[in-house]
Order: structure tokens, then C-alpha cells, then sequence
């Protein structure tokens, strides 16, 4: 483009400045300047940028990196300084399983659900992993592609905490200590790698046997741990019915036992001492005594037994049961027996 009229062109025919740009006066240096910066704008970009609230902005110049930039308005050098945004919001990651655009329906992953239990079972799970970029330089120039790396590192987390439990465990009871334990494995292996990534959360989505078999047999060997729970309860409600009684019982006999054992100890201390007092009758008056103590004995034994009155010379025995039965009708009343007793 030539401009005439001061006695000099712009440019030669060779698109070299021609003339004194000196000479150049008035409108003439801000339309420079305005095509200057249409010309770095078109081919350059727009030396100012912004960065978002859930941004971070990494500048770069010939492939060193200046200043890392948060939420603002800024400027760079065209052409000299590049900008690299990365966005800092919370991402999600689903392990062992994928859903369509509504999350409605999902497609298991079999290479990355299935794995084995410490007692050697297999179980179907499913996480989602919650991440955001904590550190933007890391995330951009630490590795080539940090999710990829967090996913098997994801993994690797969770089947080396799932292999530590149960089948029971992780499909019943350990579902939140085995989130607690991969977070926190992989907060580790992310603080040693140093990919730009950090965990925000981890939780099971879906824990089950893999195949429609296991999963009848997981439901007959829940039935019969609840039918043994039952069983349990109901021997406990009758332990503690039958407990109390027994004791009732035992507290019973054992009173009976002891009051038989006190009146059989009263009653010898109450023999012996009679017995005592007998004897010391007895040392004073020893012939009284004993002829006492025989008639006594006699009275006891001889209502029991059958009399025979004899002179030792007599041919024919007579027992005494007729004459004194029918003494007794006669008379009403009971006649003495004597007998000859030699010492």
C-alpha cells in the first residue's frame, strides 16, 4: 500500500518502507499502530486473557514455565508466552462399571469389577472415584496422561484392600472400612507419584457375587444365617427363662438341705446332752439307773412282740393273744403283761 500526496510512498514495490516515516504526521502513526495490533491479534491471539473461578492458568515461556494463574484477568507477551488453563472443578471416574449419558442404565466391567477375596471367593464391585487437580504445573507436565495413570492406580488399591477381606465383608459389613482403605492407599501412591491429581472421595456403588449361581447360593447362605440367628435368639430366650428357675430351685434345695442339716445338728447336740445328763444320773445312781433304763427298753420292745407265759415244764404252749383280746372287749381296757426275765 503506497500513500501519495507528501512526496513518499509507505512501502516500494517490494513491500520495503519507503521514504522518512518520520515525515509521517497525525492520523497516519494510529492507523500504523492499529493495523500493528490487528495484525498480532490475527496471528498471535489476543495478548489478554481470562481465567475462571474453577480455573488455574499455567504460563509458559519458551518452554519455561513463569507464574501459575488463578481466577482474573491478565496478559501475556503474543507470540512469546503461551497459556495453558486447567480446570480445577471435581471430576468423577467409574471403576468397574460405565452408564450411559443419564446415568441410567450402566454396563458392568468385568476386567475391572471382578476380583478375589482373602478367602478365596470371587465378588463383583463397583467404585466411583471422586479427583480434582490440586497442583496445575504436576497435572500438565508430570505425565502424559494422569487419569489413565489414576485409574490404575484406583485399581490397584482396590483389589489389594479387597484381597484382605471376606467375601461377607465386602458384600455385607466392611463396605466403609474398604472405602476408608483404598482412599487412603491411594492418597499415598498419589503423594509418591506426584501426577497433579488428589482423591476427594471413594465409595462402592455395587457389591455382589459375579454370576447368577454364586448370588442364589449367597441369598440360601444369608437364609441360613439369619434361620441361625433365630435359632440363637430363641435358645437365649429360653437360657434365660430356664436360668432363673433353675436357680429358684437350686436356692430351694439348698435351703431345705441346710434346715434338714441344722435339725439333725440340733438333734444330736440335744441326744448328746441327754446323754450327759443320763450319765451323771448314772454316776450317782448306778443301780437305779440301770433298772430304769431297762424297764424303759422293755416298754418299748415288748408292745411289739407275741408273749408265751412258761414254767419251762409245760407240754402245750398257749399264746396270750386270745385271753387278751378277750380281756380287752370284756373289760375295755388293756391288761399288763409280766414275765420272768432271769439275769
Amino acid at each position: 500500500m503506497a500513500k501519495k500526496g507528501n512526496d513518499f510512498e509507505w512501502f516500494d514495490s517490494n513491500g520495503k518502507p519507503k521514504g522518512n516515516l518520520k515525515k509521517v504526521k497525525g492520523p497516519g502513526i494510529a492507523i500504523l499502530i492499529v493495523l500493528i495490533v490487528f495484525v498480532i491479534a490475527g496471528f498471535g491471539g489476543s495478548p489478554f486473557y481470562n481465567v475462571g473461578e474453577q480455573e488455574n492458568a499455567v504460563v509458559t515461556q519458551f518452554g519455561t514455565i513463569v507464574r501459575t494463574d488463578t481466577a482474573g484477568l491478565y496478559f501475556k507477551l503474543p507470540f512469546i508466552q503461551q497459556v495453558h488453563k486447567v480446570d480445577t472443578t471435581t471430576h468423577g471416574m467409574q471403576i468397574g462399571y460405565v452408564t450411559d449419558g443419564a446415568e441410567v442404565d450402566y454396563t458392568d466391567v468385568d476386567a475391572e469389577s471382578i476380583m478375589i477375596t482373602s478367602d478365596f471367593n470371587f465378588v463383583d464391585v463397583d467404585f466411583y472415584l471422586e479427583y480434582r487437580v490440586s497442583d496445575p504445573v504436576g497435572y500438565l507436565y508430570n505425565s502424559k496422561e494422569p487419569e489413565t495413570i489414576l485409574r490404575n492406580m484406583t485399581l490397584a488399591a482396590i483389589r489389594s484392600t479387597v484381597s484382605e477381606y471376606t467375601v461377607d465383608d465386602v458384600i455385607t459389613t466392611g463396605k466403609s472400612q474398604i472405602q476408608s482403605d483404598v482412599k487412603e492407599r491411594l492418597i499415598a501412591d498419589l503423594a509418591k507419584n506426584d501426577i497433579g491429581l488428589s482423591v476427594v472421595n471413594v465409595s462402592i456403588q455395587d457389591a455382589e457375587p459375579p454370576t447368577e449361581a454364586v448370588i442364589q447360593a449367597f441369598k440360601a447362605v444369608e437364609t441360613a444365617k439369619q434361620g441361625a440367628e433365630t435359632a440363637i435368639n430363641n435358645a437365649n430366650k429360653y437360657q434365660n427363662e430356664q436360668i432363673p428357675a433353675a436357680e429358684a430351685n437350686a436356692d430351694a434345695i439348698t435351703q431345705a438341705a441346710t434346715a434338714t442339716k441344722e435339725a439333725r445338728i440340733a438333734e444330736a447336740e440335744g441326744q448328746a446332752e441327754r446323754f450327759n445328763q443320763l450319765y451323771d444320773e448314772y454316776t450317782k445312781y448306778p443301780l437305779i439307773t440301770k433298772q430304769r433304763m431297762f424297764y424303759e427298753a422293755m416298754e418299748d420292745i415288748l408292745p411289739e412282740l407275741k408273749v408265751i407265759i412258761t414254767d419251762g415244764q409245760t407240754q402245750e404252749l398257749l399264746p396270750l393273744d386270745s385271753f387278751s383280746s378277750l380281756n380287752d372287749s370284756a373289760a375295755g381296757t388293756s391288761a399288763d403283761t409280766s414275765a420272768a426275765v432271769e439275769e
